[in-house]
């Protein structure tokens, strides 16, 4: 495409890292502290809810508006586990790892049945 290889490389990076600052002040300021571990163990969340929106692991399809609805479908989920109220919250993390597993199975089969065609 033409596109400056390094130089879009870095603005890439300069961004990721503006972004995560902001992320951490705006955090720090909810939370009235700064607390270093809030975000650990959101990984499968942020993974889950990027697959099941329709991004292919191997990479090369997805889109923004797609991850969205996975963001909107596992934040209803977990609503829904805390609403009922009885379930330990670690339940979540097996929900959003079930599901991740059935999406990628499926993108797995899938991408199997439209390469024979």
């Amino acid at each position: 495409m033409g596109l400056p290889v390094a130089r879009t490389r870095v603005l890439v990076y300069v961004l990721s890292a503006l972004l995560a600052g902001f992320a951490g002040a705006l955090n720090a300021a909810r939370l009235s502290s700064g607390v270093t571990i809030v975000g650990v163990g959101m990984e499968l969340d942020a993974i889950a809810a990027v697959v099941i929106g329709g991004t292919l692991l191997v990479g090369g399809a997805g889109s923004v508006s797609g991850t969205l609805w996975g963001v909107l479908l596992l934040g209803v989920i977990q609503n829904l586990i805390n609403q009922i109220g009885s379930l330990n919250s670690s339940y979540q993390s097996v929900v959003s790892g079930g599901f991740l597993v059935v999406v990628v199975v499926a993108q797995r089969y899938l991408g199997r049945a439209r390469t024979t065609i």
